[in-house]
């Protein structure tokens, strides 16, 4: 019976050692970091154009008519320090109206996308028309933007602001411009952070191919893609996540079209 007893502990032992060393040894999966709020930080807000925001259109980032693009009127202009020479166009930011009398009772919030550049004007005050003079952190939202959180009539508020995911329904956009021998592609309705650190095009000929950035939302490559179909990967510039859009544009394909993925970042 000792016996018996002895041979079942080294049975269970080795198997209990093995099971373990099993799960130790398991290797680890990379989980993507997704993209949380950040903290709440004071700014200050204007507003440009009309209730049409139609002055708001094009951009420096590129992506041309803000309607049929998916991004409406929700949209503002950031200072150079926030622009990151083009790398934050599609971030998005959550701005309240704090600390004003022009500010809505209920402290409502609106949510805008960035879509264009406030360029500094030296030759005015930082605090009296120079608004988007660094390091002053300023937002000139769209006019129906701004209407959200305050009365339009105030021209500036103070304002607390902060960086949230994008939210975008569908798949990622790329908008083709250039030609056969040079693809310069613009990225929308990026999700998750909204933003795009780096670019790759693979032709159905070719191995991946890395694109530079050129502006705003903008990425190229110097290379004969034409007659191939072409596919694209793209890393996140805020969680650094890499997602891969597979056959997006077939063999003949042409500039001045914009075609869907149907991948994204979250």
């Amino acid at each position: 019976m000792a016996t018996s007893f002895n041979s079942w502990s080294f049975r269970f032992f080795s198997m209990t050692f093995i099971t373990t060393l099993a799960i130790i040894s398991k290797p680890s999966v990379a989980v993507p970091v997704l993209f949380q709020p950040s903290p709440w930080a004071l700014a200050h807000a204007t507003f440009y154009g009309d209730e049409t925001a139609s002055e708001t259109m094009g951009g420096a980032c590129g992506y041309g008519n803000l309607f049929s693009n998916g991004y409406g009127t929700d949209t503002a202009a950031l200072i150079t320090t926030l622009f990151n020479n083009g790398f934050a166009c599609g971030t998005c930011f959550q701005i309240k109206c704090v600390q004003s009398s022009w500010c809505y009772s209920a402290d409502p919030f609106t949510t805008v996308t960035a879509t264009n550049l406030c360029p500094p004007n030296w030759a005015e005050d930082s605090n009296n028309g120079g608004w988007c003079n660094p390091p002053r952190v300023h937002f000139d939202m769209s006019k129906p933007a701004f209407m959200k959180i305050a009365q339009w009539k105030a021209g500036i508020v103070p304002v607390m602001y902060r960086r949230v995911p994008c939210v975008r329904p569908g798949g990622l956009r790329f908008s083709f411009q250039g030609n056969g021998y040079w693809l310069l592609v613009y990225v929308m309705n990026v999700g998750g952070g909204g933003d795009i650190a780096s670019m790759w095009v693979k032709g159905s000929k070719t191995g991946w191919i890395s694109m530079s950035h050129n502006w705003g939302a903008s990425y190229q490559a110097f290379a004969t893609l034409g007659g191939q179909s072409l596919s694209f990967k793209i890393t996140s510039y805020t969680s650094k996540e890499t997602v891969i859009a597979w056959n997006v544009a077939p063999e003949d394909w042409n500039v001045g079209l914009t075609y869907n993925s149907n991948v994204n970042f979250h």
